[in-house]
């Protein structure tokens, strides 16, 4: 008796399944060899994966024949993952289409030439093909099938090798410690073992009206197949591949559908299953029923669509990396709610948010600058697990901003009022009035936005403002922290929703605490209206390339530029060149690029200047024409379109302002830039022609900021062209829409023969009382 270490032995069974018409061993939930993964982002470690793919899959939609654009895609895929040093096993469907697109032609090509002749070219085009049976179909499609495979795997340098089974290899024990034994033989050996049914062996199935009078072995028998092979192989995942994104909460293309991210054993009853695919005999309940029985097995299961255009080029490979693909079956139930429910409670809070008054929106705020003095202690208690477990993880710049104080706390507290205050006339303010004819007038308001994402890195400070911002406009929102500021983050929103309870809206700011990949949050385009990076260059960047379908307001980098004119101001300079440097190197308006007028090299004001720079320890680096004009030059700068994000400076040299403009158009990041002159004129100059978000005269690039700027806050700073620009406040988190009050008006009125002509007659605009 074969003997596996860790499983249950034939001694031991009670039960047996038999889905379709291959038995499963009732698996216990409690097994000792190991649990499947928990969550998503865990499949990275996947080293043993099972592919199902199905008939719909595999053959085309004419469902004569295979789909060899999709076939060559998947090969691909599985492929990288075995040189990545994965044992990839293949469980795949298609001998029969393969094998009827065959039968067909050779039943077509033995009609003689004089039947032919006889009967009609176009009694040809219509003659019918006999009914063509399931394992006949099979016998003369298993060797092409196989042999296409092994032509795509082979252009990877990758050997594979087919395995057809029956129910008696499943039954008989010497049978399947055999199958077992060449599976681990093969999988040694890095080859790809391709498994299949033996259709051409297999009793008849049930005839199924889908394959127009071809009778197909049973999908269920390959889901179950997978399944069995999972479990027995002791598999990390499997991958079950169809026609449909996975598994939904009622029947796909119904209005209500919703896709399941993770289903969880015991969700069954909420589900109503529809149809079945195009092909086979299953359906996404023989599925579910086994990706169940693989999950209590110790296998994760992934159940996606492995036919979409759009996404089966890399289906396999983005399951494997742990991106949100699919539905992913897990055991482990989180405590709190998805995000999908989270963005559902965003959105509902937030539009009862934005129906309150606006004294109710700027009590809840004031309410939260309160919380944030009075409850001081715990969130620098929670701030403080942050640091420790941070320290010797984080650079010195990034553990700087991850820190709380009292005074960063009164500084929000301030910050928060000023929000308060000026949100008393935000939500529904009138922009403008027309009458477009008697008794029709139109009016444009100002509404929020809708649901917002912001993305903040190393930042708790960050989680309290821009809270605040989306409560004053209104807006629903979704916060998504560093896991290094979990604990201060925690707290902060707990306080947040603590505040809003006063009024009745907690649910309108959430935080993301599930292990969701910000890529992932990036495709939830129905529940998002906005995303709002905040955080390193690289983080935007990421963003703004995941972003589907969702506007991204942020920028990318901040290459900030100061001019130093000719005639500028020697007492001036030098603070304005420290502050936008060396205050704080790592933020985003901090000074990367010093453009110096020729005339003042060798001068005492550029002296000054360098000093000042060796005396704070900031590194430069030498532009190709300040390089050229030194005998002795620091370091040539690699690249004048660079962040550097510490104290480090690029100087180059210009001959006029307009050089400088265009040196700024050329490698800077339209982020904030500064003139420093005395002269009035070139100053103006300046200001018109820099088309960046700021643009300064005679001030550091340090003011760039929303609280600097008034605005009590800001959830970020845009270099963007649309909407918002430069720090972004309460403004520019509103949009517009128009309202019409009329009185049983219709176009038709306002033909040329009717009885109203156009009026549209500006009227006043009403003050609101923002006391």
């Amino acid at each position: 008796m074969l003997v596996w270490p860790g499983r249950v032995q034939p001694s031991a069974i009670r039960h047996v399944r038999s889905w379709s018409n291959v038995p499963f061993i009732t698996v216990p939930l409690s097994r000792t060899h190991g649990k499947s993964f928990a969550h998503r982002s865990e499949l990275k470690h996947a080293k043993r994966i099972v592919v199902k793919l199905g008939s719909a899959v595999v053959t085309r939609g004419d469902e004569c024949g295979l789909a060899l654009g999709r076939l060559a895609s998947i090969v691909e895929q599985v492929s990288v993952l075995q040189n990545q040093g994965r044992e990839m096993m293949l469980v795949t469907s298609g001998a029969v289409a393969f094998g009827k697109q065959r039968l067909r032609h050779e039943i077509l090509l033995s009609q003689s030439v004089r039947q032919a002749l006889h009967s009609g070219q176009n009694q040809l085009k219509e003659m019918a093909i006999p009914v063509l049976e399931a394992r006949a179909c099979a016998a003369a499609g298993q060797s092409g099938l196989m042999a296409l495979y092994e032509a795509m795997f082979t252009q990877y340098s990758i050997c594979a090798a087919q395995i057809l089974v029956t129910n008696l290899d499943f039954h008989d024990e010497q049978k399947r410690r055999n199958l077992n034994g060449t599976l681990h033989e093969l999988l040694r050996m890095n080859i790809v073992p391709i498994v299949n049914t033996n259709d051409a062996v297999v009793p008849p199935a049930e005839p199924n009206s889908d394959l127009q009078g071809v009778n197909v072995i049973s999908v269920k028998d390959n889901d179950s197949l997978a399944a069995r092979l999972a479990v027995e192989m002791k598999t990390d995942l499997l991958i079950v591949l169809s026609d449909v994104e996975g598994l939904f909460d009622s029947p796909p293309g119904s209005d209500d559908a919703k896709l399941i991210d993770i289903f969880y054993p015991g969700d069954q009853q909420s589900v109503t299953f529809g149809t079945k695919s195009r092909v086979g005999m299953g359906g996404m309940e023989a599925k579910v029923k086994a990706a169940l029985w693989a999950l209590q097995g110790g296998t994760s299961v992934v159940i996606a669509n492995g036919t979409h255009p759009k996404v089966s080029g890399h289906v396999i490979t983005d399951i494997v990396e742990g991106k949100k693909v699919g539905t992913f079956f897990s055991e482990v139930k989180p405590a709190g709610p998805t995000v999908e429910q989270q963005g559902e409670m965003a959105r509902s809070g937030g539009r009862l948010l934005a129906t309150l008054e606006p004294e109710q929106r700027a009590e809840i705020i004031h309410h939260l600058a309160d919380l944030l003095t009075d409850q001081r202690d715990e969130i620098l208690l929670a701030n403080k697990k942050d640091l420790e477990e941070a320290e010797g993880r984080l650079a010195a710049p990034l553990l700087k901003r991850l820190s709380l104080s009292t005074s960063k706390l009164n500084s929000l507290a301030i910050g928060l009022r000023q929000i308060a205050a000026s949100s008393q006339d935000s939500v529904g303010r009138v922009l403008r009035r027309t009458r477009i004819a008697k008794d029709l007038e139109l009016e444009q308001v100002t509404v929020p936005i809708g649901v917002l994402l912001v993305i903040f890195e190393s930042r708790p400070d960050c989680l309290p403002q821009v809270a605040a911002l989306a409560i004053a406009s209104g807006n629903g929102l979704l916060l998504k922290g560093g896991k290094e500021a979990s604990h201060s983050n925690r707290i902060l929103h707990l306080l947040t929703q603590e505040a809003l309870s006063i009024h009745g809206v907690k649910e309108a700011v959430q935080l993301v605490n599930t292990r969701e990949e910000v890529e992932d949050l990036c495709r939830l385009d129905k529940m998002i209206d906005l995303i709002i990076p905040r955080g390193s260059s690289q983080l935007v960047r990421n963003i703004q390339k995941a972003a589907k379908g969702i506007p991204v307001m942020g920028h990318s980098e901040g290459i900030c530029h100061m001019y130093v004119d000719s005639e500028a101001s020697v007492d001036k300079v030098t603070r304005l060149v420290r502050d936008s440097k060396c205050e704080y190197p790592a933020a985003c308006n901090a000074l990367e690029t010093l453009l110096i007028h020729r005339d003042l090299l060798r001068t005492p004001l550029f002296d000054q200047i360098i000093d000042m720079l060796r005396v704070e320890q900031v590194k430069i680096h030498a532009g190709p024409k300040f390089a050229s004009y030194l005998t002795f030059s620091p370091s040539e700068v690699k690249s004048l379109r660079t962040e550097y994000g510490d104290l480090e400076l690029c100087i180059e040299v210009v001959d006029s302002v307009q050089e400088a403009i265009d040196h700024i158009h050329k490698y800077g990041s339209s982020h904030t830039d500064v003139i420093v002159t005395e002269n009035e004129k070139t100053a103006e100059f300046f200001l018109q022609h820099v088309d960046s978000a700021c643009v300064f005269w005679n001030a550091s690039t340090r003011f760039s900021d929303g609280y600097r700027f008034g605005l009590g806050a800001e959830v970020g700073i845009s270099t963007s062209r649309i909407h918002a620009r430069g720090p972004v406040g309460l403004e520019g988190l509103l949009t517009t829409k128009w309202l019409l009050r009329g009185q049983d008006h219709v176009v038709s009125d306002f033909s040329e023969h009717g009885s109203l002509k156009y009026l549209h007659e500006s009227l006043p605009i009403p003050q609101r009382n923002t006391n």
